[in-house]
This record gives structure tokens, sequence and C-alpha cells, in this order.
């Protein structure tokens, strides 16, 4: 999706919301504005001696509703007007689950496959000094998202600990457990997919048992929706990777394996498909789970599943996103099928305040009680207005941002 596009999908979906809930000019002025917007020029020396200067980001949407929260981006194409759309994607999506946290996102335009591991570590420590002065637990909680990873997010809690001269592990969430780091966090957005698929299948009156599934993306959400999928006894038929699609592998487990040794998805038995291809299977679930814009007003028509869960970020184009519902195609929207990660980084956070740590068991129960309540809450919202889940999902959150603001006031 290109920069435009992403900020006018999402105000257009903004406007939607404030026009469904019925809200003012008034309304729509506060809840279309960031509240916080930062731009910062980062030098990195890179290991030959040479010095390169990097534009870095962080865009705090909202506070009403308590710190901002949300990830740390490193790629060549980010820049201002995507970071506005993800920190108000990010706004709605932590209302939508009722956690205490309002939106942000941040990140480097930059390759992060140039960089040597010092030369990441030393980048990552200079764009936390640059935006240090609005991070902190109670300011605004920055994670790992695209090109960033745990091993980011302990550098970033150094850095800030360094210069407050006390250990601070609240300030990142999405850290080494050895840090500060919660149990489940890796498979927590999967997980959350998981659940969110379960629970469309029963909204759509289909036994989840044997229920068939085609994800796109094998990565760290892919992979751990695929996990809990079959834990589920869902039968995953089809996954992909940059390359392709397969199918016909005997178990999920089996695949990951032989990715892990060989480096791709051709595993003993296996058929290739196109990403396209996979797209167009009959399943009873589809889940784009890797790029943005898979799901398109040229790819959607061909579509046959019955339900697609939007395990990625913006997966599905607005042209895309009508014509599956001309078609009858229950979507579950991505700030609600894929929340599961920023929940479990607000238990992390949680934690941190406590310094009292859970286990997997408590992490895992505590996400399917927050998701289970979103899904039941959207859906009832869909049914009772007359809406998609998408649309349903964006006016709960919107509305709970917007009481607030009421409730608060204008200052001064």
């Amino acid at each position: 999706m290109t920069t435009e596009s992403a900020f006018k999908t999402a105000q257009a979906q903004l406007r939607i919301a404030v026009d469904q809930l019925g809200l003012s000019e008034n309304d729509w002025q506060t809840l279309s504005t960031p509240r916080r917007v930062l731009e910062v020029a980062i030098p990195l020396r890179r290991d030959n001696d040479k010095v390169e200067m990097y534009k870095g980001y962080r865009v705090q949407y909202s506070t009403t509703r308590g710190p901002s929260k949300g990830g740390v981006r490193f790629h060549p194409d980010i820049d201002l007007e995507e970071t506005v759309a993800l920190a108000m994607l990010m706004t709605w999506k932590c209302a939508l689950t009722n956690l205490p946290f309002g939106g942000a996102k941040g990140g480097i335009a930059i390759d992060v496959a140039s960089l040597s591991d010092r030369e990441n570590e030393r980048l990552t420590r200079r764009y936390t000094s640059e935006i240090l002065p609005i991070i902190g637990p109670e300011r605004d909680i920055p994670a790992p998202d695209v090109g960033t990873d745990e091993r980011n997010m302990a550098w970033m809690m150094d850095t800030y600990s360094v210069n407050a001269g006390y250990s601070v592990p609240g300030v990142v969430t999405g850290k080494p457990i050895v840090l500060g780091g919660s149990l489940g966090r890796n498979s927590a957005t999967g997980d959350g997919v998981a659940i969110s698929t379960r629970e469309a299948l029963r909204a759509r009156g289909i036994n989840p048992v044997g229920a068939t599934v085609a994800i796109q993306g094998f990565g760290k959400v892919g992979y751990w929706a695929a996990i809990a999928l079959e834990g589920m006894g869902l039968k995953v038929v089809a996954v992909s990777d940059v390359n392709g699609a397969v199918t016909g592998f005997k178990s999920v487990s089996d695949l990951w394996n032989h990715f892990l040794k060989h480096k791709n998805l051709d595993a003993p038995g296996t058929d290739r498909l196109t990403n396209e291809e996979l797209l167009h299977l009959e399943v009873d679930v589809l889940i784009p789970a890797a790029l943005s814009d898979a799901i398109t007003g040229k790819s959607a028509p061909g579509i046959k599943a019955k339900i697609v869960v939007e395990g990625a970020n913006a997966p599905t184009t607005p042209e895309g996103d009508a014509i599956m519902n001309d078609k009858g195609i229950l979507v579950v929207p991505d700030i609600l099928a894929n929340s599961g990660g920023v929940i479990v980084s607000y238990f992390e956070w949680v934690q941190d305040k406590q310094n009292y740590f859970w286990d997997v068991e408590e992490v895992k129960t505590n996400l399917n009680s927050i998701m289970m309540k979103a899904l039941y809450e959207v859906e009832a919202t869909a049914k009772d207005r007359k809406v998609t889940w998408r649309e349903a999902a964006h006016m709960l959150g919107v509305s709970r941002v917007a009481e607030a603001h009421k409730l608060r006031g204008l200052y001064p």
C-alpha cells in the first residue's frame, strides 16, 4: 500500500465511523488529528567510518485513554504519512480491546538488510536517544514491528535506562524474557488470529474441527497462527512465503522443521502454488498474514473462502473489501484479528510495573478472555447496526476514544 493510500484509507474509515456514530464536526477534528508528531535526523556511522543520515519518526496519535503504544518499524519505504496512519489504527485497536493505551508508531526509513549488527545497534540507540524526551512507561511504550525484534527492544530499554540512571524495563515491550519480557509474547499475534478464526467460524455456524485454512505468510504471525489452529483441530492446507505457496504437507510442524533446515518450503510431498493461487483456494478460511494490499479489486473476485481473517496490517484495499462484502464473505478486520500482539504487550507492561511475572497459561487465558470479549462486541454491534465487522470494530474503537475526549474535556 502506498503511504498516501494508507493514510487516505485510515481517514476514510474514521470518517465512516464518525458519521455512523453521529459524532460532531468538533469530534472529527479531535479524532482525525495526531496528538504529537516527531521527525528526527539520525546520523549513522557505518563500519567503514562513513557517516550517513536517515529520517526517523515517532507519532503519538492519542494519549486520551492512557500512554501511547505502538511499534518501531525499520523499512526503507516508511514515511511520516504512513506512520501517522499506523498510529491512528493502533489508537482504535487499543480502544477496541479496552486496553488503557492510546496509539503510536515509529520507525526509520532504512533497509535493515544493509546493516551489520553493530550498525543496527548504533542506529537503534541513536534513534532512542532522539525520541527519549517523549517516551517512557507512563508516556509512550514502543514495541517491535517490521524490521525490528527483541534485540532492538533490549538496546532501546538499555539506552533509556542508562539515561534515567536506573533500570526501566517497562519503557518498551517485546523484550527478551530475562530483561522483563513476557512469556507468550512471540506467539501472541498468531494466537489472537487463531482465536478470531475459531469465533468467526462459530458465527457462521461452521464446526472448527476439520475446517480448512489457507495462510498467506509463514513468518511470526502466520506460523504461530497455523500452530494454534492445528491445535484447535483445523486443517491448514496451504501456506506461503515470499517465494510462493505450498500445499500437501503433513503438518505445520513438519513444514516448519524443513524450513528451518533448508530455508525453503519445498518439503517432500508438497506441491507448489503461486501466492495468487493460494488466495483463490476453496477453503473455509483465508488468512492474509504477510503483505498489505494482498486482497485487491483484482484478486478479490476469485476468493472462494467463506471467511477472511486479517492477520497482517491493511491486507485489503477498499476495493477488495467492497467486493468481499458483496460476495457475503465475513471479514474479521486487522484491528481486531491481529490485536493479540498489543494485548500481550499490555500484559508485559503490567508485569514490569508489578515486578511479578505470569506463567504462560495465565497469559494465554487472559489473552483469550480479552479477544473473546472484543469479538462478541464486534459481532453484536454488526448485527445491531447492520454493518460489517470492519465498520463495527471501528465504531467501537472510535466511540471509546470520543467518549474519553468528552469526559476529560478541553484544556484550557
